[in-house]
């Protein structure tokens, strides 16, 4: 991680072009089926982040400048670390599970501190040996296939969709194909759809219902695959015109609007920020003469979207509120207490409510270090802060490497920064 950064507006009033890099979640979710399937599919556009490097490595894949080669890779008797990557162990995990010999799933201390309790029970339910090298749930963990032939398993809904996502992929794998029952509401449902679409790109076939999704055994087909840009990232550059004013393109960005964080257009829409498209480009744009209005909004189905909107509401002119988002206390920190805490400190008022936040508009008065609690999307977030405030400074803003490596100078048209 590098040092403190300091964050401040770019200057100008013109239009600036950011690109940001593909899409992360579709990425790995497109590694792992290209693993499992007969022949080697090359992948365009891979992004260069924590998370896909994780699973590049880990699957023995070939990486040229964003392009990588991947197929039939062999499973058993491995050691895979995933280093900080959450999303990576959990679709690692379940992979595990296809292997006759163990395999040791491992990954840094934030990350053994995670729960994946869930999916290691789904798994044994299932049939496969899964046996912890610490404690109950956690990482490290060795997984090998045991007596797992698929069949019906239950799953709660209220937990991270990448347990139920990392059992969909093998499903196909499995003799007896796999039905998944959901217990409870599923959050984040767009990701499971994402999981499913992916999936059907490599010739898998998925049935999802309200309730369950049923996956018939079968074989992945090796081909080539673009990974789309990645609408996450675009939020920040999105969120730092409606805080700051100006204009902003995101190139090709329209080719990603089946993923759940698009959601962001209609979210600044209804706070006033002007979005509009150009051929595959989308723009926003607002002057700062004009109100950012307040916002109250359901997020429980976009909410890797969450750091980025509450900075954006914090410069809104009344009261907003956040909700069905109590799960994400779980996720790299606790993105409900942490945010609200740094928030606070500049003299902003967020409120922790059992479910999400209520975020009291008006722009804070002091500036200081944000700490970024080893989450990217902290840092990403309150970069944006830089758009209105001087003397704004992120801590350890080298977690960014994480999901967009380059991003201090991709976002620099608009945030300028600088190492202290």
């Amino acid at each position: 991680m590098s040092s403190t950064r300091r964050v401040e507006f770019a200057g100008g009033t013109g239009e600036v072009s950011v690109a940001v890099p593909g899409s992360k979640s579709v990425a790995n979710r497109a590694l792992v089926c290209a693993a499992l399937a007969d022949g080697v599919s090359t992948l365009h556009n891979v992004p260069d982040g924590d998370d896909c490097v994780a699973m590049v490595d880990a699957l023995g894949a070939v990486n040229d400048a964003g392009t990588v080669h991947v197929g039939g890779t062999e499973i058993g008797g491995q050691i895979w670390d995933a280093a900080l990557a959450g999303t990576t162990s959990r679709f690692l995990t379940a992979m595990a599970a296809l292997g006759e010999s163990p395999t040791v799933v491992d990954g840094g201390v934030p990350l053994r501190n995670r729960p994946m309790a869930d999916l290691h029970d789904a798994l044994r339910e299932l049939g496969a040996t899964v046996e912890p090298l610490g404690e109950h749930g956690h990482l490290p963990v060795s997984v090998s296939r045991g007596s797992i032939r698929g069949g019906v398993v239950s799953v709660r809904g209220d937990v991270s969709s990448q347990f139920i996502s990392a059992l969909m992929m093998i499903g196909p794998c499995l003799a007896e194909g796999l039905e998944i029952h959901f217990v409870g509401d599923l959050v984040s449902r767009p990701y499971v759809e994402m999981t499913a679409r992916v999936m059907e790109d490599f010739g898998a076939k998925v049935s999802l219902s309200k309730d369950s999704i049923s996956i018939p055994a079968g074989k992945y087909v090796s081909r080539t695959y673009n990974i789309e840009p990645d609408f996450s990232s675009a939020a920040f550059p999105l969120c730092a015109i409606a805080v700051g004013g100006g204009t902003v393109r995101i190139p090709q960005l329209l080719m990603s609007m089946s993923q759940a964080d698009s959601e962001i257009l209609d979210i600044l829409t209804s706070m006033g920020v002007a979005i509009s498209v150009d051929g595959m480009d989308v723009l926003a744009s607002r002057q700062l003469s004009t109100d950012l209005h307040p916002l109250t909004r359901d997020m429980s189905q976009c909410s890797d979207l969450v750091p980025a909107v509450v900075v954006t509401c914090v410069f809104a002119s009344g009261v907003s509120e956040l909700s069905g988002i109590g799960f994400i206390r779980r996720k790299e920190s606790d993105r409900l207490g942490d945010v609200a805490t740094e928030l606070n400190a500049l003299g902003a008022k967020v409120e922790v409510l059992e479910d999400g936040l209520r975020i009291h508009g008006g722009v804070p008065t002091t500036a200081g270090i944000m700490g970024t609690h080893h989450d990217h999307r902290l840092a990403m977030a309150f970069a944006l802060l830089g758009t209105r405030l001087s003397g704004i400074r992120i801590a350890d803003s080298g977690v960014v490497s994480k999901s967009w490596p380059t991003y201090w100078s991709d976002i620099s048209p608009i945030v300028v920064s600088h190492l202290v």
